[in-house]
């Protein structure tokens, strides 16, 4: 899953991004407003992790620009503004939930995980095919109720493809929400190592995923 991270301090940014890659995102990560509304605006991102003050165009900002322009995006404003009025601000211009800063990396996780929940982004709380399940907050993928066994990248792939199913999902849209930098994954046989893995784990589960010629990748129940 992709999340956009835009935080003008540059430790803060970092730390941010390692312990959400540690924790199966993908993550883009970007210093300033101009920066967030770009990135925003050109890919597919789950949740937008958004500071308050930033150089160039400020919490604020951000927000009234991409909800005028119709993204739905659940976005979770993280800032040192703690007053009533700060929280009803952020609330009423646009954002999904606020965060104070200092704050607990797990209290972040649990909140990005609640808005990954919400039914706009997720009709349903567990995406399955057939019998194959897997659960966005648990991170848990598993067949008749036992787990299945699937690296971090395998089980990338398989949300993308059980979000979209039984839609074909491209190539560019698999690295896209999978892999920190697109043009590697595209530009390689590398998502067809890790589509071939993933088919292997899927045997004899009835998920199958098809390859369309020129297309990409559809995941459907046989």
């Amino acid at each position: 899953m992709r999340v956009l991270v835009a935080e003008d301090d540059p430790g803060l940014r970092s730390v941010l991004a390692r312990g959400l890659r540690e924790h199966g995102y993908v993550v883009d990560a970007v210093g300033d407003g101009a920066d967030a509304v770009a990135y925003a605006l050109t890919y597919e991102y789950e949740v937008i992790v958004l500071d308050w003050r930033m150089p160039k165009a400020d919490g604020m900002d951000v927000l009234a620009r991409l909800r005028a322009r119709g993204t739905r995006t659940p976005i979770l404003m993280l800032t040192a503004r703690d007053t009533h009025a700060d929280r009803v601000a952020g609330l009423d211009a646009g954002a999904d939930d606020y965060l104070v800063k200092p704050f607990d990396f797990s209290e972040l996780l649990a909140r990005l995980r609640a808005l990954q929940r919400r039914p706009a982004q997720a009709p349903a709380h567990s995406l399955h095919v057939g019998e194959v399940h897997f659960d966005p907050a648990t991170r848990i993928v598993s067949y008749r109720g036992e787990p299945i066994d699937l690296t971090s990248t395998e089980m990338g792939i398989l949300e993308v493809l059980l979000r979209r199913s039984p839609s074909v999902v491209t190539r560019l849209s698999i690295a896209s929400q999978v892999w920190d930098d697109e043009a590697d994954a595209v530009g390689s046989n590398t998502i067809d190592v890790h589509i071939g893995r993933l088919r292997n784990k899927l045997r004899d589960t009835g998920a199958v995923i098809t390859t369309v010629r020129g297309l990409g990748y559809r995941l459907e129940q046989q």
